[in-house]
């Protein structure tokens, strides 16, 4: 049972040139390519398979500011409001709402870290609010339980992973933007030291600026360009239940994660527990993953041959005139961790009783991308003038989609950044993450 995922239809014939092509249809991609066209530009999108359809549909859907780390703090908020607007120019829907997310806790320490981020996030003027225990039962009802604490963050809220990439790459279209799937990028060619094309399997695209959103994909990508960008992925799973009543909107504990979808029904996830599935670039990349490995080890398990197997991961060259591993593999949609899955349900039932009397509508799995502190990497790579690298989301990609694609279309367009871009660039990755690594 996959994860669920709104099919579109796009034309299949590849322009001869274009002012930028974005490679990677995922959510970061799609509103990359959605401000792009709103600015005039004629852009195209390139997705090897499905619209939306790896982790971009694979995801919780929270679009969240609490607990952000510091440097992605500003892209949440200015994200939250891009959401909306985005809803508002074009009348899609993608199940975005303000719930507000409800944190609760039985772990002093854990009530501290979130009171010492309320904290910070005044500075930021964000507003969050610490919950006593008896606020805490009162907005946790549906657990039945006491909590030390908690913390709600009423300006949060969440959107549907199913709907959201697909409904802007709609919009895309019908602002005249051209959107390709089942059409994977193959490599570039350049002129003079900078970009000057893309090589498609169905022919060359001339443009002067291309931007890889390629998610658990573009660190081989960069490769094929001799461009080093240290990437790593976990393998994620998720359980889906059915309609359920009285349960908050948006909630996390430290055992179990539970958001709402437009369909009535629930997804339930373990905060960062998944699975290392081996890889060539695992192993490559493996003293640079070190302080996040020794931050987060307690949630990873090892994992199998699946990541080899699926070829996102390879550290292999192709031929740009030749089938690729993308082209082989068009979306990755690796196994569910059954033993995970079992936990989960487990953890939900026992959390939440209004859940016992629902049925699992779907289980999955999604390789989330990470970078070796937790923060992705946005910029222009110094090597190659005219490709801007836009990945690594650490599984904040969805969430922070709008702000990053906004911010991502200031950097080609030469406009005026959204947010400050610095805390972003790829380059700090010639440095070591240790005494960086994202804290949420």
């Amino acid at each position: 049972m996959p994860a669920p995922l709104t099919l579109i239809e796009t034309p299949s014939n590849v322009p001869q040139e274009a002012d930028v092509v974005v490679i990677g249809g995922g959510i970061v991609g799609a509103f990359t390519a959605y401000f792009l066209t709103q600015r005039g530009l004629k852009t195209v999108l390139l997705e090897k398979g499905r619209i939306g359809a790896e982790q971009s549909s694979r995801n919780w859907g929270w679009c969240r500011q609490q607990n952000r780390d510091a440097r992605e703090l500003p892209i949440a908020t200015k994200s939250l409001d891009l959401w909306e607007r985005f809803v508002a120019e074009t009348g899609e829907d993608i199940g975005f709402r303000r719930c507000g997310l409800l944190y609760l806790s039985n772990n002093e320490a854990e009530i501290v870290g979130w009171a010492r981020w309320r904290d910070f996030a005044k500075t930021a003027g964000v507003t969050t609010h610490m919950l006593s225990a008896a606020e805490a039962a009162e907005k946790g009802q549906a657990t039945g339980r006491s909590w030390k604490g908690g913390v709600f963050s009423p300006s949060d809220g969440i959107a549907d992973p199913s709907k959201a990439a697909p409904a802007v790459a709609r919009a895309i279209m019908k602002l005249g933007g051209t959107v390709i799937q089942n059409c994977a990028a193959r490599g570039v060619e350049t002129q003079g030291g900078r970009l000057s094309a893309i090589v498609t399997e169905r022919g060359t695209i001339r443009t002067k600026i291309g931007i890889l959103s390629g998610g658990a994909w573009a660190s081989s990508f960069c490769r094929q360009l001799g461009i080093r960008f240290p990437q790593a992925t976990i393998r994620s799973s998720i359980v889906a239940v059915s309609d359920a009543a009285g349960i908050p909107p948006a909630l996390h504990t430290k055992d179990i994660s539970v958001t709402s979808r437009s369909n009535g029904g629930y997804t339930l996830a373990i905060s960062g527990r998944a699975r290392v599935d081996l890889t060539p670039q695992q192993l490559r990349f493996l003293p640079q993953f070190m302080p996040m490995f020794v931050k987060r080890w307690q949630l990873l398990s090892p994992g199998g041959f699946e990541g080899i197997r699926n070829g996102h991961e390879t550290i292999s060259r192709w031929q740009l005139d030749r089938p690729t591993p993308m082209e082989h593999m068009r979306i990755l949609d690796p196994k569910p961790d059954q033993g995970t899955l079992r936990l989960i349900h487990h953890r939900a039932l026992e959390l939440l009783p209004a859940l016992k009397a629902t049925k699992i509508t779907g289980t999955w799995a999604g390789y989330i991308d990470s970078t070796p502190d937790g923060v992705p990497g946005i910029g222009e790579i110094e090597s190659l003038p005219g490709f801007i690298l836009a990945a690594g989301f650490s599984g904040h990609g969805f969430g922070i989609g709008p702000g990053a694609g906004h911010l991502i279309a200031d950097i080609a367009s030469g406009a005026e950044p959204i947010v400050d871009p610095k805390p972003y660039h790829p380059s700090r990755f010639a440095n070591s993450a240790w005494g960086k690594v994202s804290e949420f």
